[in-house]
């Protein structure tokens, strides 16, 4: 059982920000986890931060947990024009995340807005309500990951043919995802490279959702073109900063190298980002038993 005591503790971390970011990365994972109101609080506090980064992942967190109680501070995120377009960005796919039909005409509202990454992503996010109002009952995240995606898989299997939808800039960017969606449930060599081909097409928002992507499916056959993304610096930060995520999941010593020659980067995001990974890449090479170990930092061995 976790106290109110341990949660405030937690919750403190993420808003400290003269904590390393790595440890409030770790401590907002734990919150998530945890749920309910108090956790949705702290997380929901840390807007206030100017670490774009961060705010970004708060914004992800709160979709993924799919509680209504987070619908009003990701609409004032999402409203607010102060706030970095990744941020807005990530507000609007989060509400869409969390599937209540009363935010829809707010994100059509949104669809027109004159930032190019907050209307794509305020229209992927009718689109998937719409979905879900017509597919009642359905489950809109299958497949072998535990993440709410902005857009259903496609039900097509073939890798071939959900590659020429992905690579297809004049088909509809929500079929375009539901092929994303559907290469990393596929798995394996075949679709990691088709997706990484992603990478050099499309909006920025949709080389970031790439980038995204290919972290869950963590194949190192994407890690020389991750690495090439992050090494481009006229590639947009948000998608430089989502391959180097993926880098830091991926954990291949080649990724590593990658990860450490953008530490300094000059692009702030991108240096967090770098040093998230770094932390990810440790995890995911070490023992511990989950990277979100808020708990296990409060709570003493037996």
């Amino acid at each position: 059982m976790v106290t109110e005591r341990e949660v405030e503790a937690i919750g403190q971390t993420l808003v400290d920000s003269g904590q390393p970011l790595q440890a409030r990365f770790r401590a907002l994972f734990t919150l998530r986890g945890l749920g309910g109101p108090d956790a949705i609080a702290w997380i929901s506090r840390a807007f206030g931060d100017d670490s774009a980064l961060l705010k970004h992942e708060l914004a992800y967190c709160l979709g993924q947990m799919q509680d209504p109680r987070a619908i009003p501070v990701l609409v004032d995120v999402l409203r607010d024009t102060r706030q970095e377009p990744m941020v807005r960005h990530e507000a609007g796919e989060a509400l869409g995340a969390i599937g209540n039909p009363e935010v829809l005409e707010l994100l059509k509202q949104y669809s027109a807005d004159p930032v190019v990454e907050v209307a794509e992503t305020c229209q992927l996010a009718v689109q998937r309500l719409e979905w879900l109002q017509q597919h009642p009952g359905e489950l809109a995240a299958s497949g072998p990951y535990l993440s709410v995606d902005p857009a259903p898989p496609a039900e097509e299997g073939d890798v071939g043919r959900l590659r020429e939808v992905l690579l297809d800039e004049a088909r509809p960017l929500f079929d375009r995802y539901r092929a994303m969606f559907a290469l990393r449930n596929a798995g394996g060599e075949e679709a990691a490279l088709a997706l990484a081909e992603g990478l050099r097409c499309g909006s920025a928002l949709f080389r970031h959702e790439v980038g995204y992507v290919l972290g869950q499916l963590q194949h190192e056959a994407a890690v020389p073109q991750l690495a090439a993304a992050l090494a481009q610096r006229a590639e947009s930060p948000m998608v430089r900063h989502e391959c180097a995520e993926a880098l830091g999941a991926i954990a291949r010593p080649a990724c590593l190298a990658a990860l450490r020659a953008h530490a300094a980067d000059p692009e702030r995001v991108v240096r967090e980002s770098c040093e998230v990974a770094l932390d990810m890449y440790e995890y995911e090479r070490g023992p511990a038993f989950q990277y979100a170990d808020g708990l296990e930092r409060l709570r003493p061995p037996p």
